[in-house]
């Protein structure tokens, strides 16, 4: 039987963290994978995901300069984006895998379960590790209601060689809205249900009420305190039986109502590893309750966002106690979040529903669309919200609207982190005009 002195269960972009640091400390690693090598961002998730949405971003630009250097409108043809999305996720599988073997990484095939602390079975053999790091993700979630074996997930939405012309989205996260702009920037006629009138809970409120009236500008039709009651398959449409008694017929029809952890066949209740439905318990090492199992990444039940740089951090943070260059709890920087929608709407840090509660904090809205970082790519909504501490005048938080959110809220990020005050904000001399070049005026 081979034995590890760490065997990683799952090879996202946690578990990849985790064993690339591993091994570069001399540890012998192995990682198991029972589906695709480099786990759900780069195969279906995020990668594939903003590939499309570099086409939306492209067309928009385009269309905001209509009759101010462009004429024509510009279509997108799914077709052909499908076939630039495929260019990157064909390849990964592969160069996951074979980066892990040139590394020395042992890579197992197949679904591991726990015979004990210290051994997991894969295909029928048996595996020995001093320690193991559980990094398995997480999955759609699909609402059981009659007919849910229509549903279709943002998995199979990524692999649509068709563009249908009729879609509805169930769900008002921040995947059920991504997607739902896509489709609809692409031409489909787009319908998105909500079971109450917060979508995008976790986001500023106001904000994301100016987004959701521009996605409905944009020809998005939502229908919120509205849910799916049951699905029937109708020649070659679906219709959706709804709350209010009504229906819909549509061509597809995508669950985006939460996602699930991939806790199932690990027989961690043999060895005594406690999880909800929510995730796998683990302390502030990432230790869950048996000493020699660890867990991270999105099959965590945790409060920090399930995103993708979150796991690495995680995978980096738990090669370190492995390898036993520190023995800290794991703390957590402020941790920047986005909805990549048209426009983006980002946040970092504090927002306004703890400022609300708390007389320390000072906040500050400002409407970016007359500035000429925006105004000569005549954006209409650019907006930004600062939340600066009153004692000391540190930012603590910022939540920003527009089609350049990314690039400030990165910034904004590494002032909260860093605790950058005013005067060394302004002691930085930035490229002009950009982005950066406004940090001065915004704090």
């Amino acid at each position: 039987m081979e034995r590890f002195d760490v065997i990683i269960i799952g090879s996202g972009p946690g578990g990849m963290a985790a064993a690339y640091d591993l091994v570069a400390e001399g540890k012998k690693v192995a990682v198991v994978e029972a589906d695709l090598w480099g786990g759900t961002c780069p195969n279906r998730g995020c990668d594939p995901k903003k590939v499309l949405y570099g086409a939306v971003e492209a067309r928009d630009n385009v269309v905001q300069l209509k009759n101010k250097g462009f004429d024509a409108r510009p279509e997108i043809n799914w077709r052909d984006l499908m076939a630039f999305k495929e260019t990157f996720t064909q390849p990964v599988p592969i160069e996951q895998k074979s980066g892990l073997i040139s590394s020395g990484i042992q890579t197992i095939t197949g679904f591991a379960s726990f015979k004990d602390k210290h051994t997991i079975t894969v295909e029928n053999k048996e595996y020995q590790s001093d320690a193991f790091i559980i990094a398995t993700g997480q999955r759609p979630a699909i609402l059981d209601i009659p007919g849910k074996e229509n549903f279709d997930t943002s998995t199979d939405f990524l692999n649509m060689k068709e563009l249908p012309k009729k879609i509805a989205f169930v769900g008002g996260g921040y995947i059920s809205l991504e997607l739902a702009n896509i489709a609809a920037s692409c031409g489909s006629e787009v319908h998105l249900l909500h079971h109450n009138d917060r979508p995008l809970k976790g986001f500023d409120e106001a904000l994301t009420k100016e987004l959701i009236e521009n996605l409905s500008l944009r020809g998005i039709h939502f229908h919120f305190n509205e849910s799916a009651e049951g699905l029937t398959k109708k020649s070659e449409q679906i219709e959706i039986t709804l709350t209010s008694q009504g229906t819909l017929f549509v061509d597809r029809v995508f669950c985006a109502t939460g996602r699930i952890p991939n806790v199932e066949g690990l027989d961690l209740e043999k060895i005594g590893v406690d999880y909800t439905h929510k995730g796998i318990r683990v302390n502030e090492f990432l230790q869950t309750a048996v000493e020699s199992i660890y867990a991270l990444g999105d099959c965590l039940e945790k409060n920090e966002p399930k995103l993708t740089p979150v796991s690495s951090f995680e995978g980096q943070y738990l090669a370190k106690i492995l390898s036993g260059k520190t023995q800290e709890t794991i703390k957590y920087p402020a941790l920047p979040t986005i909805i990549f929608s048209s426009p983006k709407l980002a946040q970092v840090g504090l927002t306004e529903l703890v400022t609300l509660e708390n007389g320390s904090y000072q906040v500050e809205v400002l409407d970016l669309s007359q500035w000429f970082t925006y105004k000569h790519l005549n954006e209409p909504l650019v907006k930004a919200k600062i939340v600066t501490e009153k004692e000391t005048g540190l930012l603590v938080g910022a939540t920003v609207l527009g089609n350049e959110a990314d690039q400030l809220i990165n910034l904004f990020t590494l002032m909260v982190n860093q605790k950058l005050p005013a005067d060394k904000v302004n002691e930085m001399i930035m490229l002009y005009p950009t982005v950066s070049s406004d940090l001065s005026y915004l704090f």
